[in-house]
């Protein structure tokens, strides 16, 4: 069924017709001009305090965080991770330029293969678009050199991220995503910790529905303040 065709199928459900026309403009004009919202006092920080803030939420939220100086350092941290946490050294990477141009030929006892996860995978290695600060959330948009099953299905997810990709608020994130990638992606997901639920007698289980372990490599330095 194409979009129209739902469309119309919850306006006759509705009982209800196009929109008038003045609805419709300012609509349209919303829309075209992106309104943004209240900018929470926290996370108007320079680009330094941002990554602090970024760092110390992610933490709170269960995940993990090393900082490394540059690309080529990722591998061993990485390496260092799994090591620490006793698993595999197999993963599946998102096939982004950016972790492609990674050397990870410099740590031979990492397996690496490319592309969309599997059930039976147990670490995944994911391209960070943007890092929010005020929540220490990761905005993870969906396409195919960032496949949406490496945020879900694997077990552990590692995130690879660049410290000058850390913004304040979320409206930061959504200007950036206009910005620099246009036509709003079909799916963007917005990541705090590790998947947990609390449903069953308010015990909290870590990997109800999703990765059971975050960690994020931070890769350089933040964005001049």
């Amino acid at each position: 069924m194409t979009k129209q065709a739902i469309l119309t199928a919850i306006r006759r459900g509705l009982k209800r017709g196009s929109l008038p026309a003045d609805q419709a403009a300012m609509l349209s004009g919303r829309m075209a001009a992106h309104p943004r919202h209240l900018i929470p006092a926290r996370s108007r920080l320079p680009a330094s305090g941002q990554v602090a803030l970024f760092v110390r939420n992610v933490e709170a939220a269960f995940g993990t965080v090393a900082s490394v100086p540059d690309s080529a350092s990722v591998p061993g941290a990485v390496a260092d991770y799994l090591a620490a946490q006793n698993l595999p050294g197999s993963l599946i990477m998102a096939p982004h330029p950016e972790l492609q141009a990674i050397p990870w030929q410099d740590r031979p006892l990492l397996e690496v293969r490319q592309g969309r996860a599997e059930a039976t995978d147990a670490v995944s290695v994911q391209h960070g678009f943007a890092g929010i600060a005020e929540t220490g959330t990761l905005m993870l948009p969906g396409s195919p050199q960032r496949p949406v099953t490496l945020n879900l299905l694997a077990d552990t997810a590692i995130v690879v991220l660049r410290a000058s990709h850390v913004v304040g608020a979320y409206e930061d994130g959504w200007d950036r995503l206009r910005a620099e990638v246009g036509p709003m992606p079909r799916n963007v997901m917005f990541v705090t910790g590790p998947s947990r639920s609390a449903d069953i007698e308010q015990t909290l289980e870590l990997g109800a529905h999703g990765p059971r372990r975050l960690h994020v490599v931070l890769v350089g330095d933040p964005a001049p303040d």
